[in-house]
């Protein structure tokens, strides 16, 4: 069968998981999709998807039947709606890349995007993938529709009206209802933003996140980075601008920041301190203010995204946003009294409240601190201090990215996640698309 390979270990991005299936399938079609469900089920195998290996989780980790839906990555339709969006079909398996080359071909962007474009579709929305805005959410709330192959191998379209518990966890439900087939995107005209870097004091940007004239509310998208062991931020402000207006950003400029700083000397930097760990407190000093202030303009996927060669660790955490600068706070006095090195800085991002079941933002306002760790160095005490000190602000862990928390705890955390159970148990009884994360994130019965 054409769509079949030899199996081989597999390992993420992150090198934080592996897995070495009992085969491989390379589906081109739903048919072909359809049929290697079916045939695992025959043999006895589970079934996990893989697209980018961008999860910091073992999410796409199986024993069993690996399903790479890099095949299925067409335009299938574009289709103009009478509001000024565009509805936009295509494989699962389409990359971010590539989904944001070929909107831009046709005049059209996604609504909101994160800062990596390596992963697919599939795998950015059932892990609840989003970028930064306060008016705005991840990018399963630009998902209006979505086909789906279930453990019975039937081909279902879903969406908020057709189905609509089981596209809940479709869209964005670590594939524990099926294998994406095709999503439906809601895209917007092609936008351009201006970008504004600029190294701040911490107890600034704190001082000025909230209210009308915030940084959060004033800003299209605001995020910052903050250093461990300092009290300085590189703020990033993404605001629209209409299309006549263009600062491009010299060549040299772009590829000295984005290439030479952010990952070359970045490694560098990294590995001194993992080599000389005392150093990491003036290595983030000095980091923090070698930063400069640089501003331009560009087509929004351009902005959004941002090179990533530096291997690391992540763990991230949503919380309601007013309590942001006491999470901070908490975090900076465990690294002081601790003792460890953290040389990467902490990303806060912002979002709006929705209603997906399972999303971070549920329900509320949100701000997503994410904390990192270099390759090389030892992660776990510092990751775990986090989880502790986010569960005292009811946090919610990014479902792709690493934490400890079980099934018993989201219970707590999501008002529908006992719905999310129920759907789950309804669609796959046996488990078919379950490995050992699900079953520890979502319970072993319903």
């Amino acid at each position: 069968m054409g769509r079949q390979s030899t199996a081989a270990p597999w390992r993420n991005w992150a090198r934080t998981a592996s897995a070495t299936p009992a085969r491989v399938e390379l589906p081109r079609d739903q048919g072909e999709l359809a049929e290697a469900v079916l045939g695992a089920a025959r043999d006895g195998l589970r079934v996990r998807a893989v697209g980018g290996g961008h999860s910091f989780t073992p999410a796409a980790v199986t024993d069993g039947v690996q399903l790479s839906l890099d095949r299925m990555n067409a335009v299938e339709r574009v289709v103009p709606q009478t509001d000024g969006t565009t509805h936009v079909t295509v494989g699962a398996g389409i990359r971010l890349a590539a989904l944001n080359a070929t909107l831009a071909e046709r005049g059209l962007a996604m609504r909101n995007l994160g800062d990596i474009d390596k992963q697919s579709v599939a795998g950015a929305i059932s892990t609840g993938t989003h970028g930064t805005g306060a008016r705005l959410g991840g990018l399963a709330t630009q998902v209006v529709g979505a086909r789906l192959v279930t453990a019975a191998g039937e081909v279902r379209e879903v969406s908020p009206t057709h189905d609509p518990e089981l596209f809940e966890l479709a869209r964005l439900g670590l594939g524990s209802v099926g294998v994406l087939a095709a999503v439906t995107l809601e895209v917007l005209p092609a936008f351009r933003l201006e970008a504004r870097e600029e190294p701040w004091p911490l107890d600034d940007v704190l001082e000025q996140l909230d209210g009308p004239d915030g940084l959060v509310e004033a800003n299209d998208h605001f995020e910052f980075y903050w250093f461990p062991h300092t009290r300085r931020a590189l703020t990033k402000r993404n605001n629209r601008v209409p299309d006549a207006v263009d600062v491009p950003l010299p060549r040299m400029r772009a590829w000295v920041d984005d290439e030479l700083l952010s990952n070359g000397l970045f490694q560098v930097v990294n590995e001194v301190a993992t080599l000389v760990p005392p150093t990491t407190r003036r290595i983030n000093a000095i980091s923090a203010r070698a930063l400069s202030s640089r501003r331009y303009t560009a087509p929004s996927a351009e902005v959004f995204i941002s090179p990533r060669r530096v291997r690391f660790r992540e763990m991230e955490y949503a919380v309601p946003r007013d309590v942001l600068p006491a999470v901070l706070g908490e975090i900076d006095r465990w690294i002081e009294a601790s003792g460890e090195h953290v040389p990467f800085p902490v990303e806060i991002r912002f979002a709006a409240a929705d209603d997906l079941w399972l999303s971070t933002a549920h329900g509320r306002e949100s701000a997503y601190v994410a904390v990192h760790q270099y390759r090389r160095l030892p992660f776990r005490p510092y990751f775990e201090a986090v989880e502790q000190i986010m569960a005292g602000f009811d946090g919610r862990p990014h479902w792709g990215k690493m934490h400890w928390l079980d099934a018993d705890r989201f219970g707590k955390l999501y008002p529908r996640f006992a719905d999310a159970q129920r759907v789950r148990a309804d669609a796959d009884p046996n488990r078919l698309f379950a490995n050992s994360y699900t079953d520890r994130v979502f319970g072993t019965t319903a």
